[in-house]
């Protein structure tokens, strides 16, 4: 069996290193997650930008994400 990534898995992937990467900068930085000159704009492009993408490639991920944190 050919074990190949799709393109809508590297998507995929992209988004949630984008997804980690951003949630690390946020937490780990003194970047704030809400200025004056900027306002929200760190967070959108950070964290929710990467999580609607993979919302939008699969709108049941966030469910098996939260059921799979469950079962643990």
């Amino acid at each position: 069996m050919h074990d190949s990534l799709s393109p809508r898995r590297i998507r995929a992937l992209i988004a949630l290193a984008w997804l980690a990467v951003g949630t690390a900068v946020l937490l780990l930085t003194p970047l704030s997650a809400h200025s004056d000159t900027l306002g929200w704009t760190p967070v959108f492009w950070l964290v929710l930008a990467p999580a609607s993408v993979l919302v939008a490639m699969q709108p049941r991920l966030p469910l098996a994400l939260l059921g799979g944190l469950l079962k643990r």
